[in-house]
């Protein structure tokens, strides 16, 4: 498919604003690339329309040079339209993911390293796969011979900020469908100009005569969402927009339609099953989806999702083949030709239109996966899972409560993440205790031997140790706990889980040894006197020889030591202070010890 690109210049962005760098020099070399900064936000802009020969087109590229192979380009014309079963007018937007194609690309940004390494797990920069954010209108047009004008601005970015790059969105796809490609060029050339983005830092993204305040989540912020500080107000005319978060969504009114439901669906998650989510329009697929994999923070979710899936996407046989079993994927689609197609799939949810009314709308309903057989099939969950827990009924008459009595839903959105944060946190602190006790003693690391390894995961240890420190210790539901767990023992999470975790004490046993060396030899500099530097023979024999320091790690050597338990806070002792003690960051389950008296954080 041949594209027009754009034919604006390729221009470095300027100063560098309120941004910090550890490395002037790496900053200089940065804002020297063309494009660096902008990149560091968003991969390109793209404007998708419809051509009466061609159907979707590819209409420009923006930055002009940005590579996208012809497959990308397909798939990107096809999820950035509504499909035709959806019938949306007016402006639409909603949001996609796709997987990137191989090939040779130049990375204008260079290395996600110094973001990833300092942002939440769930907001780290995608590595295999592009997001989409997709601004449509579809209105009537005299002067177009379909007599509609039906085009679709896309942003395409590697980074998670559905909340920011929607908020974008609504401010310059309105102006471009009026001004068309000056307006775009001029909007990239200002996002040139943004600092980029640091966690932990609050950002000032001047666009179109307006600000918009955003605070960059960071692993070492609290789990509870707060509305970034006000930064500089005085010196900013007008005043900011500030966007409360970049990347949450509203929960409650995203499953206001299976809010009876909502703990099953957060089993089905947990547990990496497959599922379809049938919508009206791209939107409400899009905007389920996404509620649906960020139930489980701080938790990583680790299966593959589309937010928006069609059935002209190149990975359509990929997915639905029937000749093996489902892959552990959430599909959010609107296309009820997908019911047929994906009979096979062990969980369907069927939702209806949107009531946008005060009343909380009708529930769906659990039905059996043997019902789901007509095009015209009517909401529900279609599932033969029975949920392990038992349904918080207490959290629904909150909710109920709420909605009579007019709560705002910004409220109600947090009533629900926090009751699905608490139950993520209960489920996972056993983990978390269970595993800081495989850590060696620190008795066993010493500066002749290797580190030692660290004990392996005994899945019948840990489900005998739960009668005394299980989750009833810090949730009042009940339910099958221990047939909860030896589920998720097989899910994609508990392997993701299980390999950062072990990822994380093996640096930091590494980093401890490293440390057991070094004070070694400055012992024996001493007793030679003066300090030769020569080590003595016990340590050049032993330790030192064939002793290789640790491979690249999250913040370099130094943050090695005390990346396990460095920048986290602190939960209530679950036993005595000697014992592990985990403790959660915002998207990452961080470790921290709390010894009596050790100088290492080991028990």
């Amino acid at each position: 498919m041949e594209v027009p690109l754009a034919t604006g210049p390729r221009q470095a962005g300027g100063e560098l604003g309120t941004t910090r760098s550890t490395s002037s020099g790496r900053a200089a070399r940065a804002s020297a690339i063309p494009w660096a900064r902008f990149s560091a936000w968003l991969e390109c802009v793209c404007v998708v329309t419809f051509d009466l020969e061609l159907g979707q087109a590819l209409e420009l590229v923006y930055p002009s040079d940005f590579q996208l192979t012809d497959k990308e380009k397909s798939s990107i014309c096809y999820l950035s339209f509504p499909d035709s079963h959806s019938g949306c007018l007016g402006d639409t937007q909603f949001s996609f993911r796709m997987r990137q194609c191989g090939g040779q690309r130049s990375l204008w940004h260079g290395d996600d390293k110094p973001y990833n390494n300092k942002a939440p797990l769930a907001l780290q920069r995608e590595p295999a796969h592009y997001l989409g954010y997709v601004y449509f209108r579809q209105v009537k047009d005299s002067s177009v011979k379909r007599g509609y004008f039906q085009k679709s601005l896309v942003l395409v970015s590697r980074l998670p900020f559905v909340r920011l790059f929607q908020s974008l969105l609504s401010l310059i796809a309105p102006e471009y469908f009026e001004k068309l490609a000056p307006c775009l060029e001029a909007v990239c050339n200002e996002i040139d100009q943004w600092p980029a983005p640091v966690p932990g830092q609050t950002l000032n993204l001047p666009v179109m005569g307006v600000v918009i305040q955003v605070h960059i989540p960071s692993r070492v912020d609290k789990l509870e969402s707060n509305p970034p500080k006000q930064c500089d107000q005085e010196n900013l005319l007008p005043a900011p927009v500030v966007l409360t978060s970049v990347h949450e969504l509203d929960l409650f009114r995203c499953f206001r339609p299976v809010l009876t439901h909502v703990q099953t669906l957060w089993e089905l998650m947990l547990l990496g099953e497959p599922l379809v989510v049938l919508a009206p329009s791209p939107d409400v697929s899009s905007e389920l989806v996404l509620a649906l994999t960020s139930c489980l923070q701080p938790l990583k979710f680790c299966c593959d999702f589309r937010p928006y899936f069609t059935i002209h996407d190149s990975e359509f046989k990929e997915l639905t083949t029937r000749t093996q079993a489902p892959p552990n994927v959430v599909l959010g689609v609107t296309n009820p030709f997908f019911i047929k197609t994906l009979q096979h799939w062990p969980h369907v949810l069927r939702i209806g239109e949107p009531k946008m009314s005060g009343d909380l709308p009708k529930q769906v309903k659990l039905k059996k996966p043997s019902r789901l057989k007509t095009l015209d099939t009517k909401p529900g969950l279609y599932t033969s899972y029975t949920a392990h827990l038992h349904r918080d009924k207490a959290l629904l008459k909150r909710l109920l409560k709420g909605v009579q009595k007019k709560r705002p839903w910004d409220a109600q959105s947090a009533l629900l993440r926090r009751h699905l944060l608490e139950l993520t946190q209960s489920f996972i602190i056993p983990l978390e205790h269970y595993m800081a006790s495989l850590m060696p003693l620190q008795k066993s690391i010493t500066p002749w031997k290797s580190p030692p390894q660290i004990c392996p995961f005994r899945q019948d240890d840990f489900l005998r140790s739960l009668e005394h420190s299980g989750p009833q210790l810090t949730c009042i539901l009940k339910g099958d706990w221990l047939g909860l767990y030896r589920r998720f023992f097989k899910s994609p999470h508990f392997d993701g889980w299980y390999r950062q975790r072990h990822k994380e004490m093996a640096q930091k046993l590494e980093a401890l040894h490293l440390e057991a060396i070094s004070e070694h030899r400055g012992l024996d500099e001493g007793q030679v006197g003066g300090g030769s530097g020569r080590p003595s023979p016990e340590t050049s024999g032993k330790a030192g020889a064939g002793t290789e320091p640790p491979g690249p790690r999250e913040g370099g050597d130094t943050a090695a030591c005390s990346a396990v338990h460095r920048h986290s806070y602190w939960l209530p002792a679950q036993g005595p202070t000697s014992s592990p003690v985990p403790s959660l960051g915002q998207s990452q389950l961080v470790w921290s010890w709390r010894p009596k008296s050790a100088k290492f954080p080991l028990r």
